[in-house]
């Protein structure tokens, strides 16, 4: 761990950009940018692809440390190359953008309300790998869809072993327990959330976190989390709203900051000029970035 890195992190004026699409979403995302599920037969050249759509995005001039602390990457971005470097090496030594892993195998059947995450059977060998290739932290996700008190304490229970785990092995983890912004009740489950998550964090040592969470229903709702000592950031997901949606709820949620994938990329086309393409990043970017600096 690199404490400039943290220090970056925690201090620095941007916002992560989370690019970690894995095989279940990946034709989603691909499918947005303009490539049909017909244009590709293998696992194999569905990734090629989506890599390919990855190194346009971050070696774009407006892909860049001005706007952009870190990046979210996928195991399979991870272990490939941009311009003859590792991705992350890339990402930190070209860009000065900070890189971060999605660790986590899936999420579990809805139970009680939420979606547990699946046993990461894999973490050790994930973090080894994630070690090797100069990673500065983790993302996991699961997700709330009701107010079940039951449910959202097993949640965050969850995240906070995997983080002390992760954090032991030398990385900055980012906990996501994402509130579905469709739910009924998503403003209680909010509630239930953040005095789950303050109950936790007082049971902490020296540990450090980052949160990523659902832009609250109320403004600056999770002020005291940001606020506490064993916090880096606390970062927002776009959780489906479209861009102009997330910037504005965002830029009401002082000192909490962007990590969003749809809507960073929902505009750019693979039949786009690199000029165009550039542009249109960058105008997202500034956007997403100004929301995130208020």
């Amino acid at each position: 761990m690199i404490q400039k890195q943290i220090d970056l992190m925690k201090n620095g004026k941007g916002f992560i950009a989370a690019l970690d699409q894995s095989g279940g979403s990946t034709p989603g995302a691909l499918e947005g940018y303009g490539i049909k599920e017909a244009e590709y037969k293998t696992e194999d050249e569905m990734f090629d692809l989506i890599h390919a759509m990855r190194t346009r995005v971050i070696t774009s001039p407006s892909f860049s440390s001005e706007h952009i602390l870190g990046a979210i990457l996928f195991k399979q971005t991870m272990n490939n190359k941009m311009e003859g470097k590792y991705t992350a090496d890339y990402l930190w030594e070209e860009k000065g953008i900070l890189p971060i892993l999605k660790v986590d195998q899936g999420t579990e059947n809805k139970k009680n309300g939420v979606q547990l995450m699946k046993p990461m059977t894999k973490l050790d060998q994930l973090l080894a790998e994630a070690k090797k290739h100069n990673i500065f932290g983790t993302k996991m996700r699961s997700i709330i869809h009701q107010a079940n008190s039951e449910g959202i304490k097993d949640i965050a229970a969850q995240q906070f072993e995997y983080g002390k785990r992760i954090y032991e092995a030398g990385f900055i983890p980012i906990l996501e327990p994402e509130v579905n912004i469709k739910s009924d009740d998503k403003i209680e489950s909010e509630k239930i959330l953040k005095e789950e998550i303050l109950k936790l964090l007082q049971d902490l040592d020296n540990e450090q976190y980052i949160f990523k969470l659902s832009i609250p229903s109320q403004a600056n709702f999770y002020q005291e989390i940001i606020e506490h000592p064993n916090v880096v950031r606390v970062v927002a997901l776009s959780g489906g709203y479209s861009q102009e949606a997330a910037v504005n709820k965002l830029a009401e949620n002082h000192n909490m900051i962007a990590s969003f994938s749809r809507a960073l990329l929902q505009d750019l086309r693979v039949n786009q000029s690199d000029e165009e393409f550039d542009k249109t990043l960058k105008d997202a970017v500034v956007k997403i970035y100004k929301a995130s600096i208020t």
